[in-house]
């Protein structure tokens, strides 16, 4: 009697024969490899979608679980060599918001973020101060292997449950970057397999162009399969402080002399977020606030509106504890907050560094995180901050956000300007990152439509008040949009295309090089702007 199971599997090849061929289909069954390939509906259908749920899901033509750079070489070079060159896109912990990782229906996701599979642990070198670590490992396990040698990255995410392909694909950024730059400015080596099918090791001194391509590069020419980062001496505790402000004028002038501190005195991370939204300082993502003790905008905003929260904290060791307490005190003297709101606790540096994930676990008991997330997370530059808290937080916005609102200044000197990121050209610019969850159920300001028309507004304002914003994790309809977003460096990037994918078969779920016979051409645009 044949199984539920054995039913499905079959069903699932009989569609993949019909979507590609019995030919397509044996020689990726055929190449030899140690790690695993899958073509059941539920591993189909788990990489599908992602953390953004904007799309509708679509299942690719089969999930690979390599084990080695050699294996994910051998599936790319594979691809190139086919008559009809289908699509191959990494995808690490799934956390893109509009499905940068897809690959449609002719297409192979690998997998990075498969332990299962037998990939390389993270192998610490405490003497030379660098890891090696597997590009889909998860930057928590790197913190987990890195602090057994008491090491530690120098640059974050707020997030720790990302890959390190993944991040380093974009950028990596939190409230470090303005000291250590991004995580792209900590990287001293990688592997990369090419469109090609090529393994090449890069590094200042070796594949420089495609060390720097790859980096903030989109995943466009190559998957990082390897990557060395750059460590320091891990503190042992944090001392986390916030404060407010109802004025925006303040509150950035404070963070721009913040960044501007690179001493041994200075804060060790600066971000800050925006309140419109009373509750929304009490909630998930500022948990940091007593419930027991909830913070009122009316007890420190005269107009009750806006308020921003600076957000701060300095690193010490248990043997600091002394002294970290003068150092605080004279930071603190040269800040003008509301005096009235000074809230500070007291935590192990692991628990700092890992502080959204607990806030992802009590959304989780309430089903509260696997809803669509409409996040718009943008730079702008510094000249410009003040009019965009003018139209969009004391404007579009209204009193309701559906989720937190980030915003902190960085340094753009930090930033390789070799690297395929793409920052706003001033030499400060701001984060400013609406992450909003849209509900079903919710009020009508909670629902997806709603906060995408919002979204779609903030950017018609920026472009109308000729606001030069840059998205970060940037999604964009045409090709038109890539060549505005990219600017000086868009011949650069094309070029490198060209180079290292030139059948246009990797990361093609970002829709910057559609190649026609991939993917039809999107409905909210023509084909000619491809």
């Amino acid at each position: 009697m044949m199984t539920s199971s054995f039913v499905l599997m079959t069903f699932a090849i009989c569609e993949l024969i019909i979507a590609v061929g019995p030919s397509e289909l044996l020689r990726i069954g055929a190449i030899d490899v140690d790690g695993h390939f899958s073509f059941h509906p539920a591993d189909l259908a788990s990489v599908s979608s992602d953390f953004g749920m904007l799309k509708s899901p679509e299942k690719p033509l089969a999930v690979f679980q390599p084990s080695s750079t050699e294996d994910v070489a051998r599936l790319v070079r594979t691809a190139y060599g086919s008559a009809t060159a289908f699509p191959v896109s990494a995808r690490g912990h799934g956390h893109s918001i509009n499905g940068q990782a897809a690959v449609g229906r002719n297409g192979v996701v690998v997998e990075m973020n498969h332990r299962e599979s037998g990939t390389p642990e993270p192998l610490v070198r405490p003497e030379e101060m660098y890891v090696d670590v597997w590009g889909g490992e998860l930057w928590v396990d790197v913190l987990t292997k890195t602090l057994e040698h008491g090491l530690a990255p120098k640059s974050w995410t707020d997030y720790l449950y990302l890959s390190v392909g993944g991040t380093l694909s974009n950028a990596g950024i939190s409230g470090q970057a303005f000291h250590h730059g991004p995580q792209i400015s900590n990287v001293l080596e990688l592997d990369v397999v090419t469109g090609k099918g090529e393994v090449m090791r890069c590094s200042e001194e070796e594949n420089t162009r495609l060390f720097h391509g790859v980096l903030g590069g989109l995943g466009q020419f190559g998957i990082i399969t390897r990557a060395r980062i750059s460590l320091e001496p891990a503190p042992q505790r944090v001392r986390w402080i916030r404060v407010l402000y109802s004025s925006f004028k303040v509150f950035t002038e404070d963070q721009e002399y913040l960044i501007s501190m690179h001493g041994q005195l200075k804060f060790d991370y600066v971000e800050g977020f925006v309140i419109v939204d009373e509750g929304l300082v009490n909630n998930w993502r500022s948990s940091f606030f007593s419930p027991r003790n909830p913070v009122k905008i009316s007890s420190v905003s005269s107009n009750g509106s806006v308020l921003y929260c600076l957000e701060i904290t300095k690193n010490y060791h248990d043997s600091d504890s002394e002294t970290v307490d003068q150092e605080i005190e004279v930071l603190m003297k040269k800040l003008n907050f509301i005096p009235t709101s000074v809230f500070t606790t007291d935590l192990q540096y692991v628990d700092f560094l890992d502080r959204v994930h607990k806030a992802e676990l009590k959304l989780r008991s309430k089903n509260l995180w696997e809803v669509p997330h409409p996040w718009l997370n943008l730079f702008v530059p510094k000249s410009r901050i003040s009019d965009f808290d003018k139209g969009v937080f004391k404007g579009i916005l209204g009193n309701k956000t559906s989720g937190p609102i980030l915003i902190y200044p960085m340094n753009k000197d930090k930033w390789d300007e070799r690297s395929s990121a793409v920052t706003p050209d001033e030499e400060v610019f701001y984060l400013v990152a609406l992450l909003r969850s849209a509900l079903t159920d919710g009020e009508e300001t909670q629902k997806l439509e709603y906060l995408k028309d919002q979204n779609r507004k903030i950017l018609e304002f920026c472009e109308q008040a000729k606001i030069n914003v840059k998205q970060y994790l940037p999604h964009h309809e045409t090709q038109e949009e890539w060549v505005d977003h990219f600017g000086d460096k868009w011949d650069r990037f094309r070029s490198m295309k060209a180079e290292f994918d030139p059948r246009h078969i990797l990361a093609t779920g970002q829709r910057i090089f559609r190649n026609p016979s991939l993917f039809p051409p999107s409905s909210s645009s023509s084909s000619a702007s491809w």
